[in-house]
Formats: structure tokens, sequence, C-alpha cells
């Protein structure tokens, strides 16, 4: 399992993006996350981000509402991808895909069971989101 790309997810929010990577043998780790400012500046920062990190490939979270139906956010988080496109040759990162139904749902009940406020801790719960996001992404490709 060595030759397993490394990934890094990300949790696009209004005013973060939650990150998290893939390290050794299929574990995803919390990675920070970046303040969103412009979309140009947020895309440099997610490309330095993941060159950082010697990624080689992106996983955008894309939010569905539970008919499947695609909304008003997976139409900017899809405008993101598109701009994430253009600014970057596509053999140097590839870019995916993933369904991120529920990941802030699910992420704030895994930090209040860890004794964190997500109330208070906005950030968390977006890196908790990505690393949920790469986890699915990861266990969608190996099925």
């Amino acid at each position: 399992m060595a030759d397993q790309p490394k990934l890094i997810a990300l949790d696009l929010g209004e005013r973060r993006i939650g990150l998290a990577v893939s390290g050794p043998v299929g574990m995803v780790l919390p990675a920070g996350h970046i303040v969103r400012t412009k979309l140009a500046q947020d895309v440099q920062q997610v490309i330095a981000a993941a060159t950082e990190r010697n990624a080689t490939g992106i996983v955008v979270g894309i939010p569905h509402n539970p008919q499947r139906q695609t909304d008003a956010a997976a139409k900017l988080a899809r405008g993101f991808i598109r701009a994430l496109r253009k600014a970057i040759a596509e053999d140097l990162l590839a870019i995916y895909e993933m369904d991120e139904g529920f990941t802030s749902v699910e992420a704030e009940g895994l930090l209040r069971e860890s004794g964190v406020q997500p109330s208070r801790d906005r950030a968390s719960v977006d890196e908790t989101a990505a690393t949920l996001i790469l986890q699915r992404y990861l266990a969608s490709v190996s099925d």
C-alpha cells in the first residue's frame, strides 16, 4: 500500500476551508484550515497546502441535499473546482469530488464526544469534516 497516492481533502465553508491529508496505510489526519478571502487567493492557498504536503490529488467535498439534488452550496463548490482546474496543470494535481452529505453534523458529534464544544471551535469542525470526506473517498476507491 506504499504506492497509495497522498491526497488532501477540502471541506469548503463560507468562512474557512477545512483540510485533511492521507497518511500511510490509509490513515487520515486533520491538517488545519484556510481562512477564506477571495476565490483566487483561496485557490492559491489550497494549491500551496497541497504542494507543501506533497499531495498528488485534491478531494473536494460536494454538498448535496437529502434528495441528492444539487443546490446553491454544491454550485459554489463546483465553481471552486473549476477555479482550481484553471489554476493547476491536470498532470500536477488530480481533482476528485466526494459527496460530503452531513459531514459537518457528524464532525460536530465527534467533537462533542471528545469534549470539544463545536460552537466555540468552528475550525475544528471544518478540519474534522474534511477528515470524514477523505475517509469516505478512500473507502469508495478501495471497494
